[in-house]
């Protein structure tokens, strides 16, 4: 099996590139979609998260708004820059990287040549990278990361600039995870040139998925 993290910054199509990959073979896990499932109702990590930012993060139905904690938790508003950020981080990351640590697993067992893809924001702001033998990631521009979040979100393109430059404050800088990339797909132009790089990668990533031994990443 190859593992293959799969990461970008904020609206640079880091789902779409996956959809991509998984459409021509790949067994792929979205890290946005566990801690989705991680936080709802019953689960630890709710009890967690709406213990330590409170019940205004609810809808009336008990379950965790999450444009309603994402405020809270990007908000610098009287703490730290982006503290409130690793709190909510330090909660959800262990139990997500459980969740893919085990999906991996039980995907190798069913086939040892399997592509196996984590799409997730912050592998490498988590240090999580040399859990992968692969990283792939994902850039854009930074026009194109707001038109995408308004598109996304249905507010304004200022509001969506506002807020994209205060996510990704409390990320790391696009140059900082691309030089530790072992593979970068530019989104920045037609679905169909991203596309055409989505395929070149694949075509080195699938032969190496059956090798028994493949070179650590260093990084």
């Amino acid at each position: 099996m190859l593992k293959v993290g799969l990461t970008g910054g904020i609206a640079s199509g880091k789902s779409v590139v996956g959809e991509m990959f998984a459409a021509l073979g790949a067994h792929l896990i979205q890290a946005d979609q566990i801690a989705h499932e991680l936080m709802r109702p019953g689960e630890v990590v709710y009890d967690q998260v709406v213990s330590h930012f409170g019940r205004g993060i609810l809808d009336d139905d008990g379950t965790i708004n999450r444009a309603r904690l994402a405020e809270l938790a990007f908000s610098a508003a009287g703490e730290a820059k982006g503290s409130r950020v690793q709190e909510l981080n330090r909660i959800v990351h262990p139990a997500v990287i459980r969740r893919q640590e085990q999906w991996m697993e039980e995907v190798g067992r069913a086939d040892p040549h399997v592509v196996a893809i984590v799409e997730a924001a912050l592998i490498v702001e988590a240090g999580a990278a040399r859990r992968f033998d692969r990283l792939i990631v994902v850039t854009c521009n930074d026009d194109q990361r707001a038109s995408r979040f308004a598109a996304r979100h249905k507010i304004n393109l200022d509001a969506a600039r506002k807020e994209v430059q205060r996510r990704m404050a409390a990320q790391l800088p696009e140059a900082q995870k691309v030089k530790v990339a072992d593979y970068i797909v530019d989104n920045s132009r037609s679905l169909d040139e991203t596309g055409e790089q989505v395929r070149h990668v694949w075509q080195q990533l699938s032969p190496e998925a059956g090798k028994s031994c493949k070179p650590a990443r260093q990084s």
